[in-house]
């Protein structure tokens, strides 16, 4: 039962699909999807399912993230990944598993990390140099380490926390939108009704766009990170 708006944002409410559910299905469905061209015929979902990977594939193409063993396939299962997930926020009683930060941050956190670390290794001195921007002044180095140093380490927070707040603002909107459509039916006048109906299912297309642009801002700056990663 919601007691408020924010409520819908708690996974322990049972609704009709919990987090843990649509974390397994959904994950089971984009490595079907990927997988299925090994062992059955191309369905005809197929060509719709191409263009987000082609989507994805085209702006890896132009990053060093190409060179990345494996970064292509992980970033475009996660492209397919998240727009399942943020789609999914919008049928009704269906749990939103990326309003939740924690589950946001447990995917940019660990591909980042992996840049980094992977970075750190295989060449830890052009990581160091690559915290000084090349020309500055010497009175000011210090600082600008510093600042480059933060820069890169709250890189997985502003990037989950994107994801997360403007699909957690727009689940708001529509509950409470919903809330005065509901109360319009009993106090309020027709032309009051249709205009809410109206702003109801223009929020809600608004919202499937929305859904799927921040997956794509998402792996797009996953990939504009692997720029940084030495050559």
């Amino acid at each position: 039962m919601l007691v408020d708006i924010f409520s819908s944002f708690d996974d322990n409410n049972q609704v009709f699909m919990s987090l843990y559910v649509l974390m397994w299905i959904f994950s089971l469905v984009t490595v079907l999807i990927f997988s299925s061209s090994f062992w059955v015929s191309a369905p005809r979902w197929a060509g719709f399912i191409s263009i987000f990977k082609d989507t994805a594939s085209a702006q890896i193409f132009r990053s060093f993230g190409l060179n990345l063993g494996g970064f292509m396939n992980v970033v475009t299962g996660l492209f397919l990944f998240l727009i399942f997930m943020n789609l999914s926020g919008l049928i009704p009683y269906v749990f939103s598993p990326t309003s939740h930060l924690a589950i946001s941050l447990s995917l940019g956190l660990p591909l980042w990390a992996s840049l980094i670390i992977s970075a750190v290794f295989f060449k830890p001195s052009s990581v160091v140099a690559g915290l000084l921007p090349m020309g500055a002044p010497a009175m000011l180095n210090p600082f600008l380490v510093i600042i480059e140093t933060v820069s890169i380490l709250v890189r997985p927070i502003t990037l989950s926390v994107r994801l997360t707040a403007n699909m957690s603002a727009g689940h708001i909107v529509l509950t409470l939108i919903g809330n005065y459509l509901v109360a319009s039916l009993f106090i309020s006048s027709v032309f009051s009704m249709a205009l809410l109906i109206s702003i109801q299912v223009l929020y809600t297309i608004f919202e499937f766009g929305i859904s799927v642009i921040q997956a794509y801002i998402f792996c797009l700056l996953i990939t504009l990170y692997s720029d940084e990663h030495p050559h």
